[in-house]
């Protein structure tokens, strides 16, 4: 499944670097791209959207 998520707080690639670490923690096969200049995460995985939701809104970076 791929998601397209809006993620406002997302500013800088650090902060890509964290979505993308907090999502492979719920799914260690996840594609993850986050653009910092659009706000958008690009999420291919198995784990299910809440699982997806919830892991980025514990990092500080909820889903809009």
């Amino acid at each position: 499944m791929t998601l397209q998520l809006t993620v406002p707080n997302m500013a800088c690639s650090v902060c890509a670097n964290t979505i993308t670490k907090a999502l492979q923690a719920v799914d260690a096969n996840a594609s993850v791209q986050a653009d910092p200049t659009t706000k958008l995460v690009s999420v291919e995985t198995q784990a299910s959207e809440t699982a997806i939701k919830e892991a980025l809104a514990a990092a500080g970076y909820p889903v809009a």
